[in-house]
């Protein structure tokens, strides 16, 4: 990620770090069961790990439990939670997901929950997916999820932007405007194609892609992939 993108999104995220900690407290069910399926061996990175909300459930059920975030102030979130709790197999690491500071072959799997879609540039994104793939150990997993572009609450917003847009399809800032906040986000919302197609380019083994509503009523608003690294 250049040097002006990765400062202006770890000043955005720094800025939300506490009222998004207040709001993202409960892990989500598909993260859970994908973490139940690591073995008690397993070396588990985080990538964007943000408040720890899928960190700490990792580090209970793996041996070591890495969180990488590209904000500080998330980390030290983390952080105090990790001492309140006394865990001592995690460990955290402030970086961007495009270049990760592990060695390849090194980790069992990773987790990449609702981040991969906050990275701005289609090059960007495919770095960090093909950095994924790097640090895994040959027959590790990985579970990825996005946001869905054709999503309820967006869905007109892209049809209009199919026939205006400038930039890449699919760029959007949705604000976040908790606690009198209003700071705005870089998203970069996926198809179900694209996102398949970022993971198979990266080398990835498609196992599963979920869709699923959390917020939604009608249409899938996060796609969730368990993708493998398998050497042939």
């Amino acid at each position: 990620m250049q040097t002006n993108a990765r400062y202006h999104a770890q000043e955005t995220w720094d800025a939300i770090a506490e009222s998004f900690d207040t709001t993202r407290r409960t892990p989500w069910k598909q993260c859970i069961d994908f973490i139940d399926t690591l073995k008690k061996t397993d070396i588990v990175v985080d990538c964007g790990c943000g408040n720890g909300r899928h960190l700490l459930p990792s580090a209970a059920r793996c041996f070591e439990a890495i969180g990488v975030d590209i904000s500080r102030k998330l980390l030290c979130i983390v952080q105090r939670k990790v001492k309140e709790k006394n865990i001592k197999n995690i460990s955290l690491s402030h970086a961007d997901l495009v270049h990760l500071p592990f060695r390849e072959n090194s980790v069992d799997a990773v987790l990449c929950i609702a981040s991969l879609h906050n990275i701005k540039g289609r090059d960007n994104r495919q770095a960090a997916v093909r950095e994924i793939y790097r640090i895994l150990k040959p027959n590790g997993t990985a579970f990825v999820s996005v946001w869905s572009r054709w999503q309820d609450r967006y869905r007109a917003y892209f049809l209009r932007q199919f026939f205006v847009r400038s930039g890449e399809f699919g760029d959007i800032d949705i604000y976040w405007r908790q606690h009198n906040l209003n700071i705005p986000r870089f998203y970069h919302l996926y198809s179900k194609k694209e996102f398949i197609q970022e993971l198979c380019d990266a080398g990835f083994t498609i196992e599963q892609v979920q869709d699923a509503r959390i917020h939604s009523k009608r249409f899938p608003d996060n796609y969730f992939a368990t993708v493998r690294k398998i050497i042939i």
